[in-house]
């Protein structure tokens, strides 16, 4: 059976437009496979519990260590630790240049600039195809603009990941927590919750949400663009007919 010009040119359309979809989706998981924050907002000026997620990209190493560096420019005076079983975490100081004082009028001289977390064995160490999420409870935020929280992602091989760029856009994006509102907005943990268990408390288990939600929008922005292409092309191969 013959096929006209025509067919064959709207069959090539197809195919291209059929491979549009799985190219954006590829590279959205691209751009979101790396150590992240959540929530990626926090109300300025208040306390919040920061979760840094952390994917394994290797197909091959575990992700045995996890080095978090807190900015000094804008050193919190309140920082804690959630545990996580199966790993250790280390924290680590360092003396302000310019000391502090508290809400209530305590002399600040030293502040949180590193919480390192290693894994106590190959069992809990994090495998090809496996994430992991670590937990601090932190405060009070600076009162206005973001905050980059630099990590370094060892692996078992010896590799090291350096999410340090402070630009989003860069190869390897830092964790960044965007400040907005004021403290009264806060909602969920704050300084006076308790961390404790093995990390997996309900509201660890519920920061998945805001996330898969968030890409909803994501999702339906490559479903028309899909359909809006496909419908230009049927277009212009009409006018061509």
């Amino acid at each position: 059976m013959k096929c006209s010009a025509r067919t064959i040119r709207i069959a090539r359309f197809g195919l291209v437009a059929a491979g549009i979809p799985t190219l954006l989706v590829a590279t959205a998981a691209a751009a979101s496979a790396h150590v992240s924050v959540n929530p990626d907002s926090a109300p300025a000026g208040g306390y919040s519990k920061l979760t840094f997620k952390v994917p394994n990209e290797s197909d091959t190493a575990s992700t045995t260590k996890l080095r978090v560096v807190l900015p000094t420019e804008h050193p919190l005076t309140s920082v804690s630790v959630q545990p996580r079983a199966g790993w250790t975490y280390q924290v680590k100081t360092t003396k302000l240049s310019k000391p502090l004082t508290d809400h209530d009028g305590n002399e600040i001289t030293q502040a949180v600039s590193e919480v390192n977390w290693t894994a106590e064995s190959a069992a809990t160490a994090i495998k090809p195809g496996e994430f992991d999420e670590f937990s601090i409870s932190v405060g009070p935020l600076p009162d206005s603009g973001s905050m980059t929280f630099k990590a370094l992602q060892t692996y078992s091989d010896g590799s090291v990941a350096r999410w340090i760029d402070e630009d989003e856009s860069g190869e390897k994006p830092a964790p960044t927590l965007d400040l907005t509102g004021d403290a009264g907005e806060t909602v969920g943990a704050g300084h006076h919750d308790e961390a404790g268990g093995d990390g997996h408390t309900a509201a660890a288990d519920g920061a998945e949400e805001p996330e898969a939600a968030s890409k909803t929008p994501l999702v339906l922005s490559i479903i028309a663009i899909v359909v809006a292409v496909f419908g230009a092309g049927l277009g212009v191969l009409r006018r061509r007919s």
